[in-house]
């Protein structure tokens, strides 16, 4: 069903993301984009004469909010992730089921290709620990194995691929990273950190047909979720994602996307430049700006904290980004005026972020905030009133804490966990804000649903029942447009998360009004139908 020229949509309950006018029950959308918006009362009579003449779309009482704005994931990850063995739940239980799926998989591939699995949470996990290269060695000997965890900041790889990356008891610790012993000093297969990246070298390099598939199966899935705007916060080696976006957008990809370069794999690359023309941001695929790495993951234990983890004297965490690349980073996103994004979840990380931030003059133009911080897990409010003042945004992620607090309770205890993620204090202190998922980069088996972030911030209550703090609940108003408006605006997309005359006609029509359901239900609530540029792109029965 496709819409073009001037649609009118009538008898909705439209959530407009819009605090100055939240509500509206009509829109009319003239060339994808929103023309007037309000009561349909009031609806000018050019519009009304529309209606008469049947060019309108009933939506029957249905609550509708602006389109979903993911503004931290990584969709060509989470596409090919979706292509390998799932380490979580109902798939997997046990290291011994992940040994078994191993060997299935070896049964049915070519002699030496590599398996490749993601999304293990040791704590989840019968043995509660981390798969090591004996146990994927029980699963196959012969070819490379590689499994990632759930952050993406550690990964397990069995004997044949530590053999093919050279790595052995002599290899040192590469800066910032961790190759982890056994008593006797020889690697056990566990790589965090920038150790990861020894093996990037030597896996399969992406076959933009089979990526382009992929995407194009991702796309079709973030629809049925109301996601209509995305960004790609880069991969986990210096491969350029865009052309698997522009080959997927020639054969139908609908989601706007910004897309971020990963800087500590390509500032060696004394050649590397984006097209300016991909930095105009007028475009549905566009270029947004670098990403940088400045500590790791709470659930395994590599965040940088100003707090030793729970049960030890001086475990900290790990600060994974040098100066000399983060003042490379500044320096190509100042020259470029494009946005610098910083990963940073524990205290120390954060600080160094925003303390470094602070010192610069904004580079961006149009109100595009000039640096923005990824996660955000445990800022201090010295960081957040520097964020505030700086008009540096945070991009977080509710699914964390949902779907990860047995790690977070072992690694925090009980008492820290309530204070993590602390969005009502980030709000009052004046932060632009938004949220996201980091798909695939979380134990959850449908990472991109937005859903359950919201029941998150609305109850602090963790999928396990795990109390995360009821003080920094918010409403679920102000969930909703975090997910929309302010994540837009943290990543700087244009016209985009709010349902405003001048805007994208981009929305999602739910199965349940999502402004009155029951804060415990929030995440049984569907997408029935989507929408961008006013054209249903899904519907929920549609086949």
């Amino acid at each position: 069903m496709k819409q073009t020229g001037k649609m009118i949509f009538i008898n909705g309950k439209i959530f407009t993301s819009d605090r100055l006018h939240p509500y509206a029950d009509c829109m009319a959308v003239e060339d994808g984009r929103i023309a007037w918006i309000g009561r349909e009362k009031e609806m000018p009579g050019v519009y009304r004469q529309s209606v008469s003449q049947h060019e309108f779309t009933d939506l029957r009482g249905r609550r509708v909010i602006p389109g979903f704005v993911d503004a931290h994931m990584h969709p060509v990850m989470l596409a090919d992730c979706r292509k390998q063995i799932t380490v979580m739940p109902p798939e997997i239980h046990s290291i011994e089921e992940l040994v078994q799926a191993v060997k299935r998989q070896r049964a049915v591939q070519k002699p030496g290709q590599w398996i490749l699995g993601w999304g293990y949470d040791e704590q989840s996990l019968l043995e509660k620990r981390s798969p090591n290269r004996h146990d994927l060695d029980r699963g196959c000997s012969n070819a490379p194995v590689s499994v990632m965890r759930t952050c993406a900041h550690i990964r397990c790889v069995n004997s044949a691929a530590l053999r093919l990356a050279g790595i052995d008891r002599n290899t040192p610790d590469p800066p910032g990273g961790e190759i982890e012993r056994d008593e006797n000093g020889e690697p056990t297969g566990v790589l965090r950190e920038s150790a990861s990246s020894l093996i990037s070298p030597f896996m399969p390099e992406g076959d933009l047909t089979q990526q382009t598939a992929n995407l194009l199966e991702l796309g079709d899935h973030l629809s049925s979720q109301g996601i209509t705007t995305i960004c790609d916060m880069g991969n986990l080696d210096d491969s350029d994602n865009f052309p698997v976006y522009e080959a997927a957008a020639a054969q139908g990809f609908r989601q706007r996307t910004g897309v971020y370069y990963m800087w500590e794999f390509l500032e060696k690359h004394k050649d590397f430049h984006i097209p300016e023309e991909r930095f105009d941001r007028s475009r549905r695929l566009f270029a947004a700006g670098l990403k940088l790495v400045g500590d790791g993951s709470i659930s395994g234990r590599t965040a940088w904290m100003d707090r030793p983890y729970f049960g030890t004297d001086d475990e900290y965490g790990i600060s994974v980004c040098g100066d000399d690349l983060m003042e490379s980073a500044i320096r190509f996103c100042k020259e470029h005026h494009c946005q610098l994004s910083m990963h940073a979840m524990g205290g120390r990380a954060i600080a160094r972020m925003t303390e470094r931030a602070c010192r610069e003059e904004p580079w961006t133009t149009d109100g595009i905030p000039y640096v923005r911080i990824e996660h955000v897990t445990e800022p201090s409010d010295k960081s957040i009133e520097r964020a505030a003042a700086h008009g540096i945004s945070f991009v977080s992620q509710p699914i964390f804490p949902y779907a990860e607090s047995r790690s977070y309770l072992k690694n925090l205890g009980p008492e820290r966990i309530r204070t993590c993620y602390p969005y009502r204090r980030i709000l009052e202190k004046g932060v632009l804000t938004g949220f996201s998922t980091d798909a695939p980069a979380t134990f959850w088996s449908d990472p991109s649903d937005p859903f359950p972030g919201l029941k998150f911030a609305v109850t602090r209550t963790a999928a396990d029942g795990t109390d995360c703090g009821k003080d920094q609940a918010i409403d679920i108003e102000t969930a909703v447009i975090l997910y929309t408006r302010g994540a837009a605006e943290a990543a700087g997309f244009r016209d985009i998360g709010m349902l405003i005359p001048g805007y994208h006609a981009d929305f999602a029509v739910l199965s349940e009004d999502l402004l009155t359901t029951a804060p415990e239900n929030i995440d049984k609530i569907r997408v029935e139908e989507t929408y961008i540029a006013g054209e249903l792109i899904y519907r929920k029965d549609k086949k």
